[in-house]
């Protein structure tokens, strides 16, 4: 007979509550707790950017954008801080201005960063498609690209990667874009 082992802990989102404000930011997979590194000011200006590029448009179109840290709890085990977030004018209303937001936005934007790459391109990118984000863009300020990704037969597509001097659009949103450059600080 084996002996007993201790099984991991699942994380839900009122452990998360409990945690204190100003410490590090956690999200939750399926309970599983992963704290988040400090972002480096590469990635913190180009989200800045995306964040600016987001409000003029949700200042046109009667839209709602957000950067984080702000949760998004899709269920008690699945929570994000996506770096920013964006509800249309038709979708605004399920923002919660007083707690966390537990609707899927309809834009989630990623800054990648070494430490984060492989769950913005993993988990995070499986747990949006799950949970019903039409469209996802995700920055790479080393490389200084924009790949936007929209949902095809229950998977993100990748519509475009977009460089230094291109212009990305959303397929999504058709008149929002810009030229890539103006995201990055050095292109």
């Amino acid at each position: 007979m084996g002996s007993v082992a201790s099984l991991p802990r699942k994380w839900t989102y009122s452990d998360l509550e409990r945690f204190p404000e100003d410490g590090p930011r956690y999200e939750l997979y399926d309970g599983e707790l992963w704290e988040l590194p400090s972002p480096t000011g590469r990635h913190q200006f180009c989200t800045l950017q995306c964040a600016r590029l987001l409000a003029d448009y949700a200042d046109r179109t009667d839209g709602v954008a957000l950067a984080s840290p702000l949760d998004i709890v899709f269920s008690k085990h699945d929570v994000v801080q996506p770096d920013v977030v964006f509800f249309s004018a038709g979708r605004k209303d399920l923002v919660n201005w007083d707690g966390a937001t537990r609707h899927a936005p309809d834009l989630v934007v990623e800054a990648l960063s070494p430490g984060t790459q492989g769950n913005d391109r993993g988990r995070k990118l499986r747990m949006f498609v799950r949970y019903g984000v039409p469209e996802y863009w995700l920055l790479d300020p080393r490389e200084r690209t924009v790949e936007v990704r929209s949902v095809r037969d229950g998977d993100y597509g990748l519509v475009l990667t977009a460089r230094c001097g291109e212009t990305f659009t959303s397929p999504l949103f058709p008149d929002l874009g810009c030229d890539v450059s103006w995201l990055f600080r050095d292109c």
